[in-house]
């Protein structure tokens, strides 16, 4: 797996893996949304660490629906937990992205060493305009869940299905589409303010 990695100035203080939207429409760890927040966080102390997914830039494999991805960045934690132990991780997705990490929060929640925090924008869930179809996983630990008002890729409507269940909060953007165009600084305070920085 290719993986983009952000250091900050200092020793990192936390670690961030930051995942990108849909390969199959183009998303790549260079996607301006995931590079934009991983940024944000190594700029504040975070090794934040972007994958590309199977079959993207130099990554192996071909695209696996989030079953490959999720065993692949599975193994990327593991591998940053390894390297910086005693650090938080903080999983932050976008839209597939933000799937792929739901199965990540849920099976390292399930093997007792959950994340610190997960963070997911543009969660896709149930079947979406596109036609493709997701059984994101609920009741994840520590999980911040944005959503834009206006989203045209998943309907706002999909993920209030997805969170009735467990009563699970869902931030929504007002006037903000998919890729929160014009509402990026929000998103990243939001961020910064779930993993405990305070936003200047």
């Amino acid at each position: 797996m290719q993986v983009v990695v952000d250091l900050p100035a200092l020793p990192p203080t936390g670690l961030a893996v930051v995942t990108h939207p849909q390969p199959l429409l183009g998303g790549s760890a260079m996607h301006k949304l995931p590079h934009f927040l991983a940024r944000a966080l190594s700029g504040e102390g975070w090794l934040a660490a972007r994958p590309n997914f199977r079959g993207v830039g130099q990554s192996a494999g071909t695209h696996d629906e989030g079953r490959g991805e999720s065993d692949d960045t599975l193994a990327l934690c593991q591998a940053l937990r390894a390297g910086y132990p005693g650090l938080p991780l903080l999983l932050v997705g976008f839209s597939f992205g933000a799937y792929v990490h739901a199965l990540v929060a849920r099976r390292l929640a399930d093997r007792g060493e959950p994340a610190w925090r997960t963070f997911l924008a543009g969660m896709p869930y149930g079947l979406v305009p596109a036609g493709r179809s997701y059984g994101t996983p609920r009741g994840l630990p520590d999980a911040w869940v944005v959503h834009g008002e206006q989203d045209e890729v998943v309907p706002v409507a999909n993920v209030f299905d997805w969170a009735r269940p467990d009563a699970q909060p869902v931030v929504v953007v007002p006037g903000a589409d998919h890729f929160f165009t014009g509402k990026l600084p929000l998103l990243r305070d939001m961020l910064l303010a779930h993993a405990g920085i305070k936003v200047r």
